[in-house]
């Protein structure tokens, strides 16, 4: 039986994510603020990466990353030092999240019990389900920091 909870949770978060980023224009997906790293073209691309790992790698499955994604993406990037032209168009990515989603959503639908309890090698404290939790928690995060871009963007010229 799948767990119901982890499917709603990221029926929840990943619309909530993909409802932020409907009508984001191209110059707003670039932009970052003074003083800061991340654009909401790297928090898209980031939750993709993050959800993608944290949801497969524990279930020891290969992660579906588009060529390039990790180092643009990944913990280890640097945004601040990744000329936006290296960045994928903001449809490209949000074309990606939405596919994530319906192919995540059938895995996740198959898993036993078992398969979601199963403690980690690397952190017997762990299971697979907490990690898959954390991934949809860090994008419901970054999610917040994309709606907060879009406020900064809008407010940029208004003294704010």
């Amino acid at each position: 039986m799948p767990d119901s909870s982890l499917l709603l949770m990221l029926d929840e978060v990943r619309t909530m994510s993909l409802r932020v980023l409907e009508e984001v224009t191209d110059d707003e997906s670039r932009w970052t603020p003074p003083g800061l790293a991340n654009s909401i073209r790297w928090h898209a691309g980031h939750i993709y990466v993050v959800v993608e790992r944290l949801t497969l790698e524990p279930l020891d499955r290969e992660p579906i990353v588009p060529t390039g994604w990790i180092n643009l993406f990944g913990w280890e990037s640097r945004p601040a030092e990744t000329p936006a032209e290296q960045y994928p168009p903001l449809a490209e990515i949000v074309g990606q999240l939405q596919s994530q989603h319906a192919r995540l959503r059938a895995m996740l639908a198959e898993l036993s019990e078992a398969e979601l309890s199963q403690p980690l090698a690397e952190r017997p404290d762990r299971t697979a389900r907490h990690l898959i939790l954390h991934g949809f928690q860090d994008e419901a995060a970054h999610k917040g920091e994309i709606w907060l871009l879009r406020k900064l963007f809008a407010r940029r010229g208004a003294g704010a």
